[in-house]
């Protein structure tokens, strides 16, 4: 198999992405309007010495210098390159309420149960480690607006809450004068929110679970900022050590600094996903299932070319690309003759 495939023509691929999603727009007939989710997050791949960035690579070089037996906190081993996943899906709304989401202290009743929140369809993936994360995030742009050309869904963008991919994003959207709504994962609040518990609670306790489980429930309904404030007035009231502290003052960082982004309240409403499961998913299958293998070190062409094709089969791509790749092949090996273009004389 070829290590590098080649590119479609912007031209051309643009034409096919459209007439392939046109096939893939929601019935707007069938009940309320679908939103259109767009996911992005990173994924490290274990890389050999010259294929890691230069950053990366001379971090690695410094710490082979030394003769340490183990690694401090917090340190890595810096062998691994960063790939950017994003991925495209439509979904169904699933309007929910925030007890559908946090268990409420004490069990469920069996009057009301659970809601079940929205499911990924027609997902595509894309994901790159050569490729800069701008572009992946713009060619993830550029599916949703294949799907959506006129504009008339709303448009749904999930994050963990790295701030150069939030960056990113509203750098695109402002190119494309867009307007999306930006949710950070849900996932990462509660794992702020259950640390802060624990600087109050002692872990395992129905104490903790109830304080975890009622914050939690307050930020659902968009009040995450009252839950801010309430955390560091309580952390001045009993006057934690300065590890606990540090904790309570991690989680209150996180909600005041990404306020924005929230609005969870508007997006149970609305029937929107708040987690980044779609993403995170291709996280797993396009990388973790094969590039992550044990033992594994991969240089840069040959990982990135079995990440595209991954990334191809897994949207459903990989029939398409392969007639296309066939015939370009086909064209390069045996040139079509021009003597079609020349009219036959005879002598003078």
């Amino acid at each position: 198999m070829r290590e590098r495939a080649r590119q479609t023509p912007p031209r051309r691929a643009r034409g096919r992405r459209r007439r392939r999603c046109r096939r893939l727009l929601p019935d707007r007939d069938s009940g309320p309007v679908q939103p259109l989710v767009v996911q992005v997050d990173g994924k490290g791949v274990v890389m050999r010495p010259e294929a890691l960035r230069e950053a990366t690579r001379r971090a690695a070089v410094k710490a082979a210098t030394g003769h340490r037996g183990r690694l401090a906190p917090g340190e890595e081993l810096n062998r691994k390159r960063m790939a950017t996943v994003a991925c495209v899906f439509d979904t169904r709304p699933a309007p929910r309420r925030p007890h559908d989401v946090i268990h409420p202290p004490g069990g469920r009743s069996g009057e009301r149960p659970a809601r079940p929140g929205p499911k990924a369809e027609n997902k595509w993936c894309t994901a790159s480690l050569v490729r800069p994360p701008e572009q992946v995030i713009a060619d993830a742009f550029d599916q949703a607006e294949a799907r959506d050309p006129k504009r008339l869904r709303p448009w749904v963008v999930l994050v963990d809450g790295a701030r150069h991919q939030l960056d990113l994003i509203a750098a695109e959207t402002g190119r494309r004068g867009v307007t999306v709504h930006v949710l950070l994962d849900f996932v990462h609040v509660v794992e702020y929110v259950w640390t802060a518990a624990h600087a109050f609670h002692k872990p395992g306790t129905t104490e903790a679970e109830a304080w975890a489980a009622d914050h939690l429930t307050a930020i659902l309904t968009g009040h995450a900022a009252r839950v801010a404030t309430e955390l560091t007035a309580q952390a001045e009231r009993e006057h934690l050590s300065t590890a606990r502290r540090e904790a309570v003052g991690a989680c209150d960082r996180y909600l005041t600094g990404h306020l924005d982004q929230l609005h969870y309240d508007t997006a149970l409403n609305n029937g929107w996903p708040i987690a980044t499961g779609a993403v995170e998913g291709a996280c797993r299958h396009l990388i973790a299932d094969r590039l992550d293998i044990t033992g594994a070190r991969w240089g840069l062409p040959r990982a990135e070319a079995v990440l595209r094709l991954r990334a191809m089969v897994s949207s459903g791509d990989l029939d398409r690309y392969w007639r296309y790749h066939a015939a370009r092949e086909h064209e390069r090996l045996y040139p079509a003759s021009d003597q079609h273009d020349f009219a036959l004389r005879g002598r003078r």
